[in-house]
């Protein structure tokens, strides 16, 4: 039986919501509920309450999706397993899941984490988690309980069960390494990975720490990576990285690791011979490429031969290759010979820009030899025949131009005099023979060209991983604040890990048919926001109640919340 029953306290009329029924043989109130004055009644029921003290806002949509992509990958679960430590304030793999999210939405320094995270549901998900908790000082601590090998079997576990859950295809993998620089001092004894080499953003004055890793052909998803010195070759480290990940892969593939299953994609900056017979003792099959300028036979064929012929006109548009069999690495191997229209095109505008640069500088270069020795150039530091030769080489050092343009310089009067020639027949026999070509080679030879290019231009996919951990907006390796081996070996972990978890977003996405870049994708979803309205104090309360709502969803949302279940979480928060 419900009631409304009514009060007078100190000669005003309160009015109280109660349930009453039979108990012990008797009827008693089960249940009562205030619900205040009358005048507040109406005003509830008018919906003209008072208005909130203040709203709290939270990014939701980001560190949700991050989080719940940690959940599902059994992340925290397997990084405790392998470091276990006493049931006291928050486990290893919560302060590694925190760092990595951290990786994956906007990187900060550890003394950081804290204030972003209090802005996010994370610290929510962790009841243990506070400022003191999630300070420098302990993640530094918890750090220290990862050495080497720790990062590795953790990794390995992490994959190998997002790998059956998933059902992750590994018949093909690509394989590429990059470096990043980083600011630890010269003269720093405790950090043997950071070391000068040749830094691909141009920071050679800097140490870097290089980063090999293996991707899933078809994705961008990381299967396995390796952190190593700075100034060690990629070709020699590709030898000892093929080692680790071929027993890598048999320990995670499970039934998909058949000898001879596998198909490893990697650049010609990995070739050597020693390379090759490595790859063809372990069974590993490959798709690469080599230099035109090593097989000049092939490089001669023109453009217009006849035994091109059209691979895809409906994917490739002009696309037109033919196959050999040639000895490298002391084995037959099949050879693609392509042409393409698109590299072609962009080559050749290249080589005009080049071009018409270098000789405008010869000309230039020319003219002031010739003002010299005529009198109008007096002054300065008098040119010499090998000064003109150094400047000459400069001007001619990018590629084909030394092909294409023949200089010479001999003592003259007052000054050296240049002369120079364009060949114009050596361009077009470059145009006809090496523009828009490429060799491609493999140890599939059963497969189709078409299948061999497509394998071969899945490297796209490592390139673009690494253009996005190195990105201003999506980036989540720098800032990259420790300085010793095995925090940097940690912080490749969790930069790794926060790699993973954005693959398998953009792979959810696709499945979906959700057509969406990584910087689309988390446009929309920052944009997510929930925010908690808190109202005045009523009566008796002790802490206020508390309203929460989220900011209005588009429609590409509602798709992306569908795509990643989101939607159900959501509504657990009272969201309609």
């Amino acid at each position: 039986m419900e009631r409304l029953e009514l009060k007078k306290i100190n000669g005003r009329t309160y009015y109280y919501y109660s349930e009453w029924g039979w108990k012990d043989g008797k009827c008693r109130r089960l249940r009562q509920k205030y619900l205040g004055s009358l005048e507040h009644i109406v005003q509830t029921m008018t919906q003209d309450g008072p208005a909130p003290d203040y709203a709290e806002v939270f990014q939701w949509g980001l560190p949700m999706a991050f989080w719940q992509e940690c959940e599902r990958s059994n992340a925290v679960a397997e990084i405790d397993r392998l470091c276990p430590k006493r049931q006291q304030g928050l486990t290893v793999g919560q302060y590694l899941a925190v760092a990595a999210i951290n990786r994956a939405i906007a990187p900060c320094s550890k003394r950081g984490i804290w204030e972003w995270s209090s802005q996010t549901p994370l610290w929510r998900m962790m009841p243990d988690a506070n400022a003191t908790a999630l300070s420098s000082q302990r993640f530094w601590d918890h750090m220290d309980r990862i050495d080497e090998p720790t990062a590795a079997k953790i990794w390995r576990a992490v994959l190998a069960g997002v790998v059956q859950r998933e059902g992750i295809n590994l018949s093909s993998v690509s394989y590429d390494g990059t470096n990043f620089y980083t600011f630890i001092d010269t003269f720093n004894t405790r950090c043997s990975l950071a070391q000068r080499g040749k830094n691909k953003q141009g920071r050679a004055n800097l140490r870097q720490v290089s980063y090999a890793l293996f991707c899933c052909g078809d994705s961008q998803l990381p299967l396995y990576y390796d952190l190593y010195e700075g100034n060690r070759h990629d070709a020699r480290e590709f030898s000892a990285v093929i080692q680790r990940f071929e027993a890598f892969y048999r320990d995670v593939a499970g039934a998909q690791a058949q000898p001879g299953g596998l198909t490893v994609v990697f650049d010609k900056g990995n070739n050597s011979a020693d390379n090759f017979a490595l790859l063809d003792r372990l069974q590993l099959h490959f798709v690469g490429s080599v230099k035109l300028d090593e097989h000049k036979d092939l490089m001669a064929v023109g453009n217009d031969d006849e035994r091109f012929v059209a691979v895809d006109e409906e994917r490739w548009p002009g696309l037109k290759a033919f196959r050999v069999t040639r000895k490298i690495g002391g084995n037959n191997r099949t050879v693609v010979v392509t042409c393409n229209p698109k590299l072609f095109e962009a080559q050749w505008l290249t080589v005009q820009k080049d071009l018409e640069k270098a000789l405008q500088g010869l000309g230039e270069l020319q003219q002031r030899l010739q003002d010299r020795a005529n009198g109008p150039i007096k002054g300065g530091k008098s040119p010499t025949m090998a000064s003109v030769e150094r400047q000459c080489q400069r001007l001619l050092r990018r590629q084909h131009l030394k092909k294409l343009i023949t200089v010479q310089v001999e003592a003259g009067d007052g000054a050296p005099i240049l002369t120079y020639t364009f060949d114009e027949s050596a361009l077009h026999e470059l145009a006809n023979t090496y523009l828009g070509k490429n060799l491609l080679i493999t140890t599939r030879s059963v497969w189709s060209n078409a299948r061999i290019i497509q394998a071969y231009r899945s490297q796209h996919e490592i390139e673009n991983v690494f253009k996005q951990m190195k990105d201003t907006t999506v980036g989540n390796w720098w800032p990259l604040q420790h300085w010793t081996d095995s925090k940097v070996r940690v912080h490749g972990l969790y930069c790794t890990l926060a790699v993973l978890w954005r693959a398998l977003l953009m792979r959810r996405f696709k499945q979906a048919g959700l057509a969406l870049s990584v910087k689309r994708a988390y446009a929309e979803l920052e944009k997510i926001k929930q925010v908690v309205n808190l109202q005045p104090k009523r009566r008796g309360q002790k802490t206020p109640t508390r309203q929460i709502v989220f900011t209005e969803i588009s429609p590409v949302q509602a798709q992306i919340l569908d795509a990643l279940d989101l939607k159900s979480k959501m509504e657990d928060l009272g969201y309609r």
